[in-house]
């Protein structure tokens, strides 16, 4: 069978309901086959399937998702490293990094501050955007904190950002990182103990970085009161929530005296709240 037979055919295994279905299956042959997937597509269309193709396959119809199967995943046009140890970035994250271009606007923040980075996803295409910037990451994983670094250095980042196992629950965290930062990232955990997810969701991503209590609120609570002493006077910190949780988050930060602006992600939905330390600099 040709690889383009059996990418229909695979595509139509993974479900016709799943909008990404055949880029799942083109992203696994080319993983199978050991080059790009503008490759496959361009000169492997009638090649032999690979025998290697079927276990990628099989692994993915029991609920892997592709990015831990072929251990890469893009985010803002950049290739990141993931393993079970980070979540895998999603575009919805992405409108972070296009709520930060526009309210910098042609300027740059001196200093980022990226809390849990996992991957590094957030605060490495912050440093992409901003090449005047120099960034700071944290974690609580050691082993997240590793892929981070490595992600760093294979995009050239490395000499511009700094990584720490730090803790936000633990006091003291934050000395000796360079507080203020002129832009703060976050996607913390908001996920509530009892959602139900998708088996891949469930099954194969870090419990740490999804679940944070009964509301899906707890990181948040401990998290966002202590922003006003990271931020400098005209900073900005940009919160991912989930889609319900806009009006729960946003009183979180305004009872610690920060200003609140929503911002959707390209579905429409809620997604990132800019807390700052005055009206004027939520945009």
């Amino acid at each position: 069978m040709t690889v383009g037979a059996r990418l229909r055919e695979a595509a139509q295994m993974f479900g016709a309901d799943n909008p990404t279905a055949r880029l799942d299956a083109e992203v696994l042959m080319a993983a199978a086959l050991g080059c790009r997937r503008s490759d496959l597509l361009l000169r492997h269309m009638r090649d032999p399937a690979p025998e290697a193709f079927e276990d990628l396959l099989a692994r993915h119809l029991a609920g892997e998702p592709v990015a831990y199967i072929v251990g890469t995943a893009e985010f803002y046009g950049l290739e990141f490293e993931v393993d079970s140890a980070v979540l895998i970035p999603r575009a919805d994250s992405e409108t972070a990094i296009e709520t930060a271009r526009e309210a910098f606007d042609g300027t740059a923040p001196t200093s980022i501050l990226d809390c849990g980075t996992g991957s590094g996803a957030l605060l490495l295409a912050a440093l992409s955007l901003f090449p005047e910037s120099r960034g700071t990451a944290i974690d609580r994983s050691s082993e997240a904190l590793a892929v981070a670094m490595r992600n760093a250095a294979k995009l050239g980042l490395d000499h511009r950002a700094q990584f720490h196992l730090r803790d936000w629950g633990e006091p003291g965290w934050a000395e000796g990182l360079g507080a203020p930062f002129g832009l703060i990232l976050a996607n913390p955990p908001y996920i509530e103990d009892d959602a139900s997810l998708e088996p891949g969701v469930r099954d194969h991503e870090p419990h740490g970085a999804l679940f944070a209590g009964p509301e899906g609120l707890d990181a948040y609570r401990i998290l966002i009161p202590q922003l006003p002493g990271l931020l400098a006077a005209s900073g900005l910190a940009l919160v991912e929530i989930g889609y319900r949780q806009a009006e729960a988050v946003s009183a979180i930060g305004e009872a610690a005296g920060l200003a609140a602006a929503i911002h959707h992600d390209l579905g429409g939905r809620p997604r990132i709240i800019a807390f700052s330390v005055d009206n004027g600099a939520a945009a």
